[in-house]
C-alpha cells in the first residue's frame, strides 16, 4: 500500500489542470481545522470556503467501479467502512464550519468535475437543488 499516493494522483492532476485553465487558483493539500477535526482536502479555495476531494473508486467505494478483494475480506471490509465513515465525518465537520464540500470520483471527466468546482467557487448556485457534494457519475 505504500505505493499508493496520497497527493498528486493522475485524476487530481487532471482536475487541477482543468481548474487552472478556467482561471481558478487553489491551495493543494492544505489542512483545515474544522469542528475539532483536522481535514486535508486535495484542493482548497480559501476565500470561497470550498474544499475539494478527489476520491479513488477502490478506496472510497464507488458504487460503479469498486472492486472487492477476495483475500482477507473482513480486514478490507472494515478498512473500507472506516474510510467512508471518515469521509462523512469530515464532510459534516467542514459544513458545520461553513465550508462547501465537493467530492469528485476518480473516473469523472475532469472538465465536468471542474465545472462543478467552478460553480461552487464562484458561488453560481446549487446543482440539482442540493449542496455541492459527490454526484454519482
Amino acid at each position: 500500500m505504500e505505493a499508493n499516493r496520497r497527493t498528486d494522483t493522475t485524476p487530481e492532476r487532471l482536475l487541477r489542470s482543468a481548474l487552472h485553465a478556467r482561471g481558478l487558483r487553489y491551495r493543494k493539500d492544505r489542512r483545515i481545522d474544522a469542528a475539532g477535526r483536522r481535514v486535508r482536502p486535495d484542493l482548497v479555495f480559501g476565500p470561497a470556503h470550498v474544499a475539494v476531494f478527489v476520491d479513488g473508486c477502490f478506496w472510497h467505494r464507488c458504487s460503479v467501479h469498486a472492486t472487492h478483494p477476495v483475500a482477507n475480506k473482513e480486514y478490507w471490509q472494515a478498512k473500507f467502512e472506516r474510510t467512508v465513515e471518515r469521509d462523512r465525518i469530515d464532510d459534516a465537520a467542514l459544513e458545520v464550519a461553513g465550508w462547501t464540500v465537493v467530492r469528485v470520483w476518480e473516473h469523472e471527466d475532469p472538465a465536468d468535475a471542474a465545472c462543478r468546482v467552478e460553480t461552487a467557487v464562484r458561488g453560481l448556485g446549487e446543482i440539482n437543488g442540493a449542496r455541492l457534494t459527490r454526484l454519482e457519475a
